[in-house]
């Protein structure tokens, strides 16, 4: 194995086995020194504002079993037993995960979409816990680095494992793939997303569909909604396929209620019968078809599939509704893209009561197309009678309209301190640069 102190500034191949031969040791794996524990191997990443090789040394003072690096780093000397010194860190640790992976012979479900991928990998998870042993990504960890971790922290007793996968350019999802080996794989939709990196709708579709292609390569599976003509396009040659939609798939249901929570009627595959949510919103219904589906699939019983479901809450600023005062508040403020943020409208028009509030964020990653985005959401609000529309942020302020504009979420919050809202419904909901939710913080809100 190279170590710092050696000079040496490659790391053979062969050191990969040595080193997962230490992780099987220590199997926390740690990129951040705030977070370390005593036994940890710390993985010094870098980006463009940080440096982790800057703070190995730290994190070897805490108590970490290992830090890897891929720079010279000062008084190596001192640490040379446990310093271990790669050409490159986060490849290295890829290299690592794909490593952990090839141990499991269980099925790795990916998922990915331009909106509802998290969601539905909750939904999954709630479903496939009720029967399995079942690991998943924990919050949105569904990157470059998210995901190596997530596999990392994947243990012996697994019996599946759902690794979301989240994209803003080509050949990333390609990526991914290459080290999860996905045997099974789930698109929720594709929509208009981080345009700006994909370069438009069709290369959203070729990005996320990358996921279908190495289904299609290697005789995976995929799941597929075979309401989206797309997906079934997109989908063609692939082995097996298990459909869900509302009409003529192996699963189907349908919209029973959704006020002010999500209730689907099952009409097909599934003993038909009301599953009862904890979600807002129509647009829910293509996540809970989902989780039913892949439940089905992996024979989890019908009255386990509604448990699961039935029991899970959403976090995070993902269609939460919570109550201030006499006032509702509907938070979807972890993402927005013009597509997520067009249901959300049409969703909150129909929520009920009459008095309705919409504070929304700026949609970010969209390019040349994002002035016009931002202005087709402009002419959707107009189409209904809200009590109050406050606009934050990014291109809305570049745009002429005749709502209430704030250059960012603190402003919007002290524009709300200064109100006397009264059994008045809002919607939050912006990208997540924007950081909406700190607008309502100075509410007080119970769930």
């Amino acid at each position: 194995m190279d170590i710092a102190a050696s000079g040496e500034k490659t790391f053979p191949p062969a050191s990969i086995e040595q080193l997962y031969q230490l992780y099987l040791k220590h199997p926390s794996v740690c990129t951040d020194t705030r977070q370390v524990q005593p036994g940890d191997i710390f993985f010094a990443l870098k980006g463009e504002n940080f440096n982790g090789n800057l703070f190995a040394l730290s994190a070897l003072e805490k108590g970490v079993a290992y830090a890897v690096i891929d720079e010279e780093i000062p008084d190596a000397a001192r640490w040379k037993d446990r310093l271990i010194r790669v050409e490159d860190v986060l490849t290295t640790l890829q290299m690592l995960a794909g490593r952990h992976r090839n141990q499991f012979s269980i099925p790795f479900i990916a998922i990915t979409g331009s909106n509802g991928k998290t969601t539905t990998k909750e939904l999954v998870h709630a479903v496939l816990s009720e029967k399995y042993k079942t690991y998943t990504t924990q919050g949105n960890l569904n990157n470059h680095i998210g995901i190596p971790l997530t596999l990392l922290k994947i243990k012996k007793d697994a019996e599946i494992a759902i690794i979301e996968m989240g994209a803003n350019h080509l050949e990333e999802i390609a990526g991914y793939c290459l080290y999860t080996r996905p045997t099974h794989g789930l698109i929720t939709n594709s929509g208009k997303a981080h345009l700006e990196g994909f370069g438009g709708i069709e290369g959203v579709r070729k990005g996320k569909g990358e996921l279908f292609d190495y289904l299609r390569a290697f005789g995976g599976t995929a799941f597929v909604m075979w309401d989206y003509a797309y997906l079934q396009d997109m989908s063609k040659g692939i082995g097996e396929i298990f459909s869900y939609g509302t009409q003529h798939a192996d699963i189907t249901g349908i919209v029973d209620s959704s006020a002010p929570f999500l209730k689907v009627r099952m009409t097909k595959g599934h003993s038909k019968g009301v599953i009862e949510t904890h979600l807002t919103g129509d647009y829910n219904l293509p996540n809970v078809l989902a989780a039913v589906c892949i439940g089905t699939y992996f024979k989890v019983g019908a009255d386990e599939i509604k448990k699961g479901i039935e029991a899970y809450r959403p976090s995070n600023s993902r269609s939460q509704l919570m109550k201030a005062g006499s006032n509702t508040i509907l938070l979807d403020a972890y993402n927005a893209n013009p597509s997520s943020m067009k249901l959300a409208l049409e969703n909150f028009m129909h929520f009920p009561g009459d008095k309705k509030v919409l504070l929304l964020g700026a949609m970010a990653e969209l390019g040349s197309e994002s002035l016009s985005e931002h202005r087709l959401i402009i002419d959707q609000i107009g189409q209904y009678p809200w009590k109050e529309v406050a606009l934050v942020g990014g291109d809305f302020l570049k745009i002429h309209h005749p709502y209430k504009s704030f250059a960012d979420s603190r402003e919007l919050g002290k524009w709300l301190e200064s109100q006397s809202f009264q059994d008045t419904s809002f919607l939050v909901k912006g990208s997540r640069s924007m950081r909406m939710e700190k607008a309502i913080e100075s509410l007080s809100e119970t769930t």
